[in-house]
């Protein structure tokens, strides 16, 4: 029996990936800010909210398809930008691109995605949405807004959460970098952990993919704190597409959002990776709602792991929402077929969730 076989929820996937996964990798992908005290903040916030059961109510026929920018998404959650998944398993970014093409939901390709972003909108079929980060003087990023509209997308995600990359221990301890700075710590983590060690060697180094241009080389810890509202006219003015900014925590910065003429928000806290006091992106994602009305597109991260905290999010006002690191732990415990696995766990939750509150459309 393979590992895939032993996930029945996220938790046993993060399980199985920790035993597989280098410390370095397993805790780069894991960690949270600080103490992680905004972690359990979120989980708690979210573990507080309920679901009302309703009974005698025909949900023998229940759809999770639902309306993103226009088309149909089979489920209402996607995969949240992350970036080197790679380094969870060789291959993980075209995984995940499949499984978005599958199940028609956009895959989240990040600026520092381990595969460069044409290849992964290709096997996506066009299911890709592409994450920039601003950094520097913008040189580098506007660049990469020209590559992603000449690859075919029709999506930008502007995070703007990150002015300076969060001080996460975890990492700190591990001393991890990118690209990867092999000394006697890490020599010793990955001889430990053999299987990854090999695979990765097999397949080469992970790489920040996107940054294989002349004249642009990427600094992970470099700057971003120069981004401000006329960098987004600016980006808005040059990006005919969707834009969506994520990483918004504040009812004033929503509202001016969509006067500012983007098309969604994604209320996130960069999976409590950034600000450890900053409040449960859950507890104000209603909030949020409120503030910009009823019919202005907003998403939701940081946190889900399970069907129903999915629920629990589009009761709250999402109408859209992302898992992010659970997919890579499924991917390190079993591959493709750990994260179809996982996939369809949440499905069902999701769907029980649903039957078992009267539900047979959300």
């Amino acid at each position: 029996m393979g590992a895939a076989a032993h996930i029945h929820s996220a938790e046993d996937a993060r399980r199985l990936a920790r035993r597989r996964l280098p410390w370095m990798v397993f805790d780069y992908i894991d960690g949270a800010a600080g103490n992680e005290t905004g972690a359990a903040r979120n989980r708690a916030a979210l573990d507080a909210l309920t679901l009302e059961p309703r009974v005698l109510r025909d949900v023998s026929q229940r759809s999770m398809t639902v309306d993103l920018f226009g088309a149909s998404a089979d489920r209402p959650f996607g995969i949240a930008p992350m970036g080197m998944c790679n380094l969870s398993a060789p291959g993980a970014d075209l995984m995940l691109a499949r499984l978005a093409a599958k199940y028609r939901v956009p895959h989240g390709v990040s600026t520092v995605a381990s595969t460069p972003m044409e290849k992964i909108i290709d096997v996506a079929e066009g299911h890709a949405w592409f994450q920039l980060y601003y950094s520097g003087d913008g040189q580098g990023t506007f660049k990469l807004v020209e590559r992603a509209k000449a690859a075919g997308y029709g999506t930008l995600v502007l995070t703007v959460d990150v002015p300076e990359v969060g001080r996460r221990p975890r990492e700190l301890r591990h001393g991890f970098k990118m690209p990867f700075t092999i000394g006697p710590r890490q020599f010793v983590d990955f001889a430990l952990h053999p299987r990854w060690s090999l695979a990765q060697l097999a397949a080469g180094k992970p790489q920040m993919a996107n940054f294989e241009m002349d004249g642009y080389d990427f600094d992970r810890t470099e700057s971003r704190a120069r981004a401000d509202w006329d960098t987004l006219a600016r980006l808005r003015d040059m990006w005919r597409g969707k834009l969506v900014v994520k990483g918004v925590l504040h009812t004033e910065d929503a509202v001016a959002l969509k006067a500012a003429g983007v098309d969604a928000v994604q209320v996130s806290s960069h999976g409590s990776r950034q600000l450890q006091s900053a409040p449960a992106p859950i507890s104000m994602l209603p909030l949020i709602r409120e503030a910009v009305g009823p019919d202005f597109p907003l998403f939701y991260d940081s946190g889900l792991r399970s069907g129903e905290d999915v629920l629990k999010a589009l009761n709250a006002g999402a109408d859209f929402t992302f898992f992010g690191r659970s997919l890579q732990f499924a991917i390190a415990a079993a591959g493709a077929e750990g994260l179809g696995a996982l996939w369809d766990v949440l499905s069902a939750e999701l769907s029980s969730a649903m039957a078992q509150t009267g539900l047979t459309r959300l």
